[in-house]
């Protein structure tokens, strides 16, 4: 019985990883062609980059929306694949498809109404607040065509097929780095021209992912097409609003630290901007294993099979802190070159390059924070992680960091450990309970 066991566990992390490289390879490929895009906006100096970093952590927010229903389609149509629901998948995918459109339709019109105020709010300076306003502008239009890219190759995943929406992603992100090119070097467009590159790239990937998940063998549309299962429906919502709920709670909480550190000047918000965004390649494997995770606990769940469902947990959590402790080590060895590759201000690379070596301890931690969020969702169990979030985002990092801010004059230094501090207690909190997950999604 134990080689059986052992043999499954075996089985299994294999399957797990198998699962998972193609969205780690595309996540990293992405991240790689996001480091080139920074540093050619970076190398037009400090205000350049300041511009392009005002509205990172709203467009953060904005992509987090159609995220939650990508989240409710994985978790639906994976259970359905377990259980061997043909007709389930068919109503979440038909699902799936209309909240890509209408969550997209909505949110674009928010973020156009509100484009003239966004610089503003983030505290940008006169001197790069037309420029962060145009550069929003044209990140926002795209926004249906990034909804359709997210939540359908959400859907896609759900179904162990990692590579399609793997391929999608390295065209775009290749797409958006040869036009960053030619708009900034050959056109003299500067952050402008950074700006209609993402735009073009975005709507290339939402209109590629349509096509792809509409020639998909495992969503066969049955039925008349806009009719849908309303059991389907409220499912949807009870998944999604939780997660939406989490990610609007997580990434406000990041407009409000960015903009707290907007204030500290110029040099103190690039140096936080990029390794913020340097630091991003460096947890990517925990997000390929956490879309693993999610697929295959609910598929383990649609199988009600427990033993497979605590192989697939064991295996995610060891191959997510292995990889990201290694992802530490080389963080903390590239700190100095990472941030020399994305700007040649001699004070932004010294105090980013602090920064990073700091976090990089904070990596295992954070990878362990992700996949059990990961393992959560599979189970369709989405409110604890939000009490979890909200806790953490609003009470450790920004409580904290407001206060080391405003009545401390505290420096970046101590900025990032509040964030440090936030991403440990997250990933105590919602580990500790993951043994007892299967027998509350079954009560």
């Amino acid at each position: 019985m134990r080689i059986k066991k052992n043999n499954l566990t075996v089985n299994i992390f294999w399957s797990v990883v198998m699962v998972a490289l193609p969205t780690m390879l595309e996540q990293i490929l992405s991240v790689l062609m996001q480091y080139v895009d920074t540093a050619m906006v970076g190398h037009l100096g400090a205000n350049a980059t300041a511009a392009v970093s005002t509205s990172t952590t709203i467009t953060w927010l904005i992509g987090s929306i159609p995220v939650a229903f990508g989240v409710g389609a994985m978790t639906q149509i994976a259970q359905a694949i377990g259980a061997g629901e043909s007709h389930k998948i068919s109503q979440v995918a038909k699902l799936s498809l209309f909240f890509a459109v209408g969550v997209g339709v909505v949110v674009e019109a928010i973020c156009l109404v509100c484009c003239p105020f966004v610089a503003g709010w983030m505290g940008a300076s006169e001197a790069i607040s037309e420029a962060a306003t145009r550069y929003f502008f044209w990140v926002s239009v795209p926004i249906v065509f990034k909804s359709l890219n997210i939540v359908l190759a959400s859907a896609i995943r759900a179904t162990k097929d990692t590579k399609t929406p793997m391929y999608i992603g390295i065209g775009a992100n290749l797409l958006n780095v040869v036009l960053d090119y030619v708009f900034i070097y050959w056109f003299a467009l500067g952050v402008d021209g950074a700006a209609y590159a993402t735009c073009i790239a975005a709507v290339a990937g939402g209109v590629c992912t349509l096509i792809a998940f509409l020639k998909h063998k495992e969503f066969r549309f049955e039925g008349k097409f806009f009719e849908i299962d309303k059991e389907s429906v409220t499912r949807m919502w009870k998944l999604a609003l939780p997660v939406l709920l989490i990610n609007v709670a997580s990434t406000s909480g990041y407009v409000v630290f960015a903009g707290l550190v907007s204030h500290m000047g110029t040099i103190i918000f690039a140096a936080h901007s990029i390794a913020v965004g340097a630091e991003e390649l460096f947890y990517i494997g925990g997000y390929g294993f956490k879309s693993a995770a999610n697929t295959m606990v609910g598929i383990s769940y649609g199988e009600q099979n427990y033993e497979k469902y605590r192989a697939v947990c064991r295996s995610s959590i060891i191959a997510t802190i292995g990889i990201m402790t290694i992802s530490g080590v080389l963080l903390y060895a590239f700190a100095g070159n990472l941030m020399g590759f994305f700007t040649n201000d001699p004070e932004v690379i010294a105090l980013g390059t602090t920064v990073l070596r700091m976090v990089a301890f904070n990596e295992p931690f954070f990878g362990l924070y992700i996949i059990s969020e990961g393992i959560y969702y599979g189970l369709g169990r989405t409110r604890y992680p939000f009490i979890i979030e909200c806790c953490g985002m609003w009470l450790v990092r920004i409580l904290s960091t407001f206060i080391g801010i405003h009545f401390f004059g505290m420096g970046l230094i101590y900025v990032w450990c509040c964030m440090i501090a936030d991403n440990v207690l997250k990933a105590i909190f919602l580990t500790v309970p993951v043994r007892r997950l299967w027998a509350k999604a079954n009560s």
